[in-house]
């Protein structure tokens, strides 16, 4: 395991709620957007649910329908693995493969690559997902991770 990989799911570990609310996703949703807006000055896609149905979905202003895709299927491997898309992505490049050779996963509904998180709540696990698309993979990671924290220091 490289260092990018234990800092990920350090990541994962430390970004975990005693509860997850349909406001917090409201709250995390905003936020995120706050970030894009004022931080980065771009727009971006957010899309977050719980392991039932949507909760949170804004593309803003400078996103395509290529969002929708990117949103879906990095959504997708977090469900599917239960770790963060980035995670998954250099989990297959440290074994020294890619993604789409190693995961043997249909492309059109998986891409290991960065923004879709996991939500956790402690005590019950992976609760739901938080994604965000429009920008590189790494950054749409970071943007997701720093909402979170932004939410959790709220709390």
């Amino acid at each position: 395991m490289n260092d990018l990989m234990k800092t990920l799911l350090a990541q994962e570990e430390e970004l975990q709620f005693d509860s997850f609310t349909n406001e917090d996703a409201l709250e995390l949703g905003l936020i995120i957007c706050r970030i894009a807006q004022e931080e980065i000055g771009k727009g971006i896609a957010v899309h977050i649910e719980n392991d039932e149905h949507p909760l949170f979905t804004h593309y803003m202003k400078g996103t395509s329908q290529g969002n929708i895709y990117w949103v879906n299927t990095k959504k997708n491997v977090v469900n599917h693995y239960g770790n963060s898309s980035l995670y998954v992505g250099e989990m297959y490049k440290n074994q020294g493969t890619t993604f789409k050779d190693g995961s043997g996963l249909p492309l059109d509904d998986y891409q290991g690559e960065g923004g879709s998180f996991p939500i956790r709540v402690r005590g019950q696990g992976k609760v739901g997902t938080v994604t965000v698309s429009g920008l590189t993979g790494e950054e749409d990671h970071q943007v997701a991770v720093d909402g979170l924290r932004k939410l959790l220091a709220n709390k």
